[in-house]
């Protein structure tokens, strides 16, 4: 008996037929890299393509490509949009390779990588340091390192009380993240109350997601935790596919599902924690981009996990360029275009899955 054979609840294929996952595949990922430079163009300063690849390449390669074109020009290309536009597209990936992950953890299609309670522990560190200048010798690193800190501290009480008899429940796993997502909530609305009111709008701003602080600094971290962990799962994909199918099935295969669920718990939760850190809270992307992906190219999460990746740092690398764009010199918390995005697009996966279901012989 194998993962293939009993791998049936979830459909091995998609909308897009098995010959031409490929071509999609590499469509998608051309796609990605071409918004990626105009997401660098789009901006008070009006630039040309040509010289954001060349000041891209010059600085890569560390050649003199781009010596004719104005330091300033350079500093807006390099320091400012670049590693903006480079954190839109880690975050993004991260988030929906975690919503695939945590929907197999817990067996359940509306779980999102904010269901473990780490995003809203995150919160309480960034108002922290927002409201009483806590970590202050940091500087603005000083938000996203108490950020993680909570979010690491939220992770760990999310696991220990999960646990029933040392087994991680995947219901009671859920439960526990919502009701302690709650408790921290109401512990940064407590600190926005008794805090510096003049904070409390740049708390609200940091809750809702911003990429106004990346740095090329701040993007190691994450790229790092997010090859990591999009390795391991990539290695553990039929495993996963187990997972999704029921416990009984994975431990008849051999599968460890303690083992298993332990450490998709731990590593999903602490690239979130990562993730938020440096973007704050952004929402819809681990719900809906997974469900895309599993519409396009079926349920097999060999197949989900890249397309999901590459779709989640697409999707977000254009709504970075709505928020700065949309309401210019002002910017739009990334939060707000990922809710009015997502739930209607949600809406319609659901839909359209609900209508594949009901003519599926």
């Amino acid at each position: 008996m194998s993962v293939d054979d009993e791998f049936r609840s979830v459909p091995s294929t998609g909308v897009v037929p098995a010959t031409a996952l490929g071509a999609v595949s590499a469509a998608l990922f051309a796609g990605l890299l071409v918004s990626m430079v105009l997401a660098v163009i789009v901006g008070a300063v009006d630039l040309s393509p040509a010289v954001v690849v060349r000041v891209v390449l010059a600085e890569v390669f560390d050649t003199s490509g781009a010596d004719d074109v104005p330091g300033h020009i350079r500093q807006i290309v390099w320091q400012l949009r670049a590693p903006r536009v480079g954190m839109a597209a880690v975050v993004g990936a991260g988030l929906a390779v975690v919503g695939v992950a945590v929907q197999a953890l817990v067996r359940n299609a509306l779980a999102d990588p904010y269901v473990l309670g780490v995003s809203s522990g995150a919160s309480v560190g960034a108002a922290i340091v927002i409201l009483f200048g806590g970590l202050a010798s940091l500087g603005t690193a000083g938000i996203s390192v108490a950020a993680f800190l909570t979010a690491t501290i939220a992770m760990g009480l999310v696991y220990l009380v999960a646990q029933e008899r040392g087994v991680l429940q995947p219901m009671r796993l859920v439960l526990i993240g919502v009701v302690l997502s709650h408790v921290f909530a109401a512990i940064t609305s407590f600190l926005v109350f008794r805090g510096d009111p003049r904070g409390a709008q740049q708390v609200l701003f940091w809750l809702l997601g911003s990429f106004g602080r990346a740095r090329w600094s701040a993007l190691v971290i994450p790229a790092i935790v997010l090859v990591i962990v999009f390795g391991t799962l990539l290695l553990r994909a039929r495993e996963l596919d187990a997972l999704t199918v029921g416990d009984t099935t994975a431990a008849t295969l051999g599968i460890g599902v303690t083992r298993l669920r332990t450490e998709l718990f731990l590593s999903t939760a602490a690239l979130t924690a990562v993730l938020v850190a440096v973007s704050g809270a952004v929402g819809f992307v681990g719900l809906v981009v997974p469900h895309a992906a599993r519409l396009l190219v079926g349920g097999r999460h060999h197949r989900v996990l890249p397309f999901a990746a590459v779709a989640g740092a697409l999707f977000m690398v254009w709504v970075d360029v709505a928020a700065r764009t949309l309401a210019a010199p002002e910017e739009v918390p990334l939060g707000i275009i990922t809710a009015v995005v997502g739930a209607p697009v949600f809406v319609v996966l659901l839909r359209h899955r609900d209508r594949r279901l009901r003519s599926a012989p």
